[in-house]
């Protein structure tokens, strides 16, 4: 799933949010800023890494929130099963 598909698609969308997706076993994929603090996308990298969860890198948190339909910047968003 790229980018263009976050938008219409069911999703949870920030860290914290992200990362309750992702302990629930309900995120199919996850979506991480590169320009993010690093401080708060690492426990998500390593929650993917630790569940089995496709990880997609995009380049700014801004892309990330435009993609998911909203007017600011969002470091992660899950893509729900």
């Amino acid at each position: 799933m790229s980018l263009e598909h976050l938008k219409n698609a069911k999703k949870s969308i920030g860290a914290k949010q992200t990362a309750k997706t992702i302990e629930k076993g309900k995120a199919a994929m996850v979506f991480i800023a590169k320009d993010a603090d690093e401080r708060v996308i690492h426990p998500i990298r390593t929650q993917c890494a630790q569940k089995g969860v496709l990880l997609i890198e995009v380049a700014t948190m801004a892309e990330l929130g435009k993609a998911c339909g909203i007017e600011v910047g969002a470091a992660t968003a899950a893509v729900l099963k």
